[in-house]
């Protein structure tokens, strides 16, 4: 059975743990709870726990390296466990959508997110699927990377759980049945 990467974006460490900018990371770890497993250290700069989800084999990973940088450990992971870009699943934070929303898709251009340039140069290639966590935009004047560096709002808060629950299944549902059967399902509510 074909093995699938699923990658989650976030900055390593307790101060970042709760930022928008780590929506990536929280997702997988619901996942790696699902799944069972411990996140162990890997070779490739990253933590990660082999397992099954929703029938399909499975390497979950969060890079050790900060979000700028993250497809060092991306492509590494991809080279070791030898998985095409298309079984590659990036789950990162994403400014435009409302907070909570959930959007597949897959390819497509950085939007500014430096993790998703940094995995995008090191594979040299767009061609990966994206599960894009909403977190909507910074209020006001607020720049957009100083508010991916906050922590979720207390309103947000309330809903967090549930929100990011739902981005895993999102992940499931995307390596269980393909894109557009995942999308029909998250892209209607």
């Amino acid at each position: 059975m074909d093995l699938w990467l699923v990658a989650g974006l976030g900055n390593p460490g307790p101060s970042y743990a709760r930022n928008r900018h780590n929506a990536g990371f929280m997702v997988v770890d619901v996942l790696a709870a699902r799944a069972g497993g411990r996140f162990k250290a890997h070779r490739s700069r990253a933590e990660v726990v082999e397992g099954r989800l929703a029938g399909a084999r499975v390497v979950l990973a969060k890079p050790r390296s900060f979000m700028n940088v993250s497809g060092g450990p991306v492509k590494g992971l991809c080279d070791f466990y030898k998985v095409p870009v298309e079984r590659l699943v990036v789950v990162h934070d994403e400014l435009d959508i409302p907070f909570g929303a959930v959007r597949l898709k897959r390819g497509g251009g950085d939007n500014g997110h430096n993790g998703l340039r940094s995995v995008t140069k090191s594979l040299g290639s767009k061609e990966y699927l994206r599960v894009r966590f909403g977190v909507g935009r910074p209020p006001g004047r607020m720049d957009a990377a100083a508010f991916v560096l906050k922590d979720f709002s207390a309103a947000e808060r309330k809903d967090l759980d549930l929100e990011v629950d739902r981005a895993a299944d999102a992940v499931e549902a995307l390596v269980a049945g393909g894109l557009e059967a995942a999308q029909n399902v998250f892209h209607a509510g």
